[in-house]
């Protein structure tokens, strides 16, 4: 499910949103679909790629209208230690996920990033000759997309 919204003049595209259904927050297959249209629209040199800094806790079975808990991609992973769960990786969207039951016997699906999930979308900016990245948002502690963007790239901060 792929989400529009305007915000001052700039149009974002969203894969999955707190009431949206279990997937991938930036399926990496999705994303490069954006792109490959993107780029025959706008100077690649004027793209951003957004990088999502964040992950959804789905309880299921998913209902339309029920919200997903934002998680920090740190917390997804200590969730899936506190609650004994192997975190898997989806190979079409190039994302972490994991399955676990709460206390109250409630069965949850967990998409988040990671350095493998961050690494692919930023080869993306050189695959296209896109102008860089953005991250949204960079209030969660996750050390590991600073240590992959600083492996990878020169970093800028925008003033």
């Amino acid at each position: 499910m792929i989400k529009k919204i305007n915000f001052k003049n700039n149009v974002y595209l969203l894969y999955t949103y707190t009431y949206g259904p279990p997937m991938a927050v930036a399926p990496l297959n999705k994303v490069i679909e954006v792109i490959d249209y993107a780029v025959t629209v706008i100077d690649p040199r004027k793209i951003l790629i957004g990088i999502p800094n964040y992950g959804y806790d789905w309880t299921l079975p998913f209902e339309v209208g029920t919200k997903a808990r934002s998680i920090s991609n740190v917390g997804a992973v200590e969730l899936a230690r506190e609650t004994g769960s192997s975190i898997l990786y989806d190979e079409t969207a190039k994302s972490p996920y994991f399955y676990y039951t709460d206390e109250s016997g409630s069965a949850h699906v967990v998409w988040f990033e990671d350095a493998r999930s961050i690494e692919e979308k930023l080869l993306l900016i050189s695959m296209y000759g896109l102008l860089g990245c953005g991250v949204w948002n960079i209030m969660k502690f996750f050390p590991q997309n600073w240590l992959v963007l600083n492996s990878m790239f020169n970093i800028y901060k925008a003033l």
